[in-house]
C-alpha cells in the first residue's frame, strides 16, 4: 500500500495529517528533479502500453482547496503522456443545463474509454463538499450523495475503470502565500479570484467536509490518497509514484501481432 493511501475503514481528520512530509523520498530538491525525470519516462512508457493494449481505463480524480496545486500537478506529472490517449475534464460551477439533470450527468459523460486516461480537475466530490459548506442544499439532500458516489465508482471499477483518487493537502499558511503571489506577480493576477477569500474564511468547514467525504467514500476498491502538497516538487514525486504503482499493477502488455516482423522487407 502506498504511504499516502488512506487505509480502508479508517476515519481521518485532515487537521492531523501533515501538509509537508519529505520522508517518503529522502532526496534533496535537485535529486528530486532527476528522480522525477526518470519517473516521467516510466509513466510515458506505461501509458503507451495502456493506449496500445486498449483494454484498461484510468480515471484520476484531483481534489484540493483553492491553490492546492491541481493545475501544476497535472502539467508536471502528466506532460509526457501521448495527447491521443489523455484528456483533462475540469468541473466548475454547474451551468443551467447541467443543473437541469442529476448531478452525476455532467460527470459520467467524461469518464475514460478503453486505453484512455482522463484527469478530473475537481469532480463529483464538489457536489458534496461545496454544496455542504456553502449551504446550497440541505443535509438531507447532500448526505445521500456519499452512497451514490460510492456506488457510481464501484460501477466504473467493475466495468474496467481504475480510479486514482488524490487529495492535495496544503496548509492554510501555504494557501496564503500562494494567493499573495497571485496578487504580487502581474503574470499571475488573472489567477486570483476574490471569491477564493470567501472560501478561505470557511477553511475549517472545508477541512471537516473533506475529512468526512474522504473517510466515507474511501473503499478497498477505490481508495483515496492524501498527498502532502505544501512542497510542489515533492508533491509531484509522490503523485508520479502513485500513478506508476497503479499502472504497473495492471500488468499491461503490448498487443501481439499476427505477422513475423523479421520477415517484412521495406524497399
Amino acid at each position: 500500500m502506498h504511504p499516502c493511501q488512506v487505509p480502508n475503514g479508517e476515519t481521518i481528520d485532515l487537521n492531523t495529517i501533515p501538509t509537508r512530509d519529505e520522508q517518503i523520498f529522502p532526496v534533496s530538491k535537485s535529486e528530486g528533479k532527476d528522480l522525477l525525470d526518470e519517473m516521467l519516462e516510466e509513466i510515458d512508457e506505461l501509458q503507451t502500453r495502456l493506449y496500445a493494449e486498449n483494454k484498461n481505463r484510468i480515471l484520476v480524480v484531483f481534489q484540493a482547496m483553492d491553490t492546492g496545486g491541481k493545475d501544476g500537478t497535472i502539467r508536471k506529472v502528466f506532460a509526457p503522456m501521448d495527447p491521443q490517449g489523455i484528456r483533462v475534464a475540469s468541473f466548475k460551477k454547474p451551468n443551467e443545463r447541467e443543473l437541469s439533470h442529476d448531478y452525476l450527468w455532467r460527470i459520467h459523460k467524461h469518464v475514460p474509454a478503453n486505453g484512455e486516461t482522463v484527469i478530473f480537475n475537481r469532480s463529483h466530490y464538489e457536489d458534496i463538499v461545496a454544496v455542504r459548506v456553502r449551504n446550497i442544499y440541505p443535509e438531507e439532500r447532500w448526505s445521500k450523495r456519499y452512497e451514490h458516489i460510492v456506488n457510481f465508482e464501484k460501477m466504473l471499477a467493475d466495468e474496467g475503470t481504475t480510479l486514482i483518487k488524490i487529495f492535495l493537502h496544503i496548509s492554510k499558511d501555504e494557501q496564503k502565500e500562494r494567493l499573495q503571489a497571485r496578487l504580487d506577480e502581474s503574470a499571475k493576477n488573472w489567477k486570483f479570484n476574490p471569491a477564493d477569500l470567501e472560501d478561505r474564511a470557511l477553511w475549517s468547514k472545508f477541512m471537516q467536509a473533506y475529512s468526512d467525504v474522504i473517510s466515507t467514500t474511501n473503499t478497498a476498491q477505490n481508495p483515496w490518497h492524501v498527498v502532502p502538497a505544501d512542497s510542489k516538487w515533492y508533491r509531484n514525486l509522490i503523485v508520479a509514484s502513485i500513478v506508476i504503482d497503479t499502472l504497473k499493477s495492471l500488468n499491461m502488455k503490448y498487443p501481439p501481432v499476427d505477422f513475423d516482423p523479421a520477415s517484412v522487407k521495406i524497399d
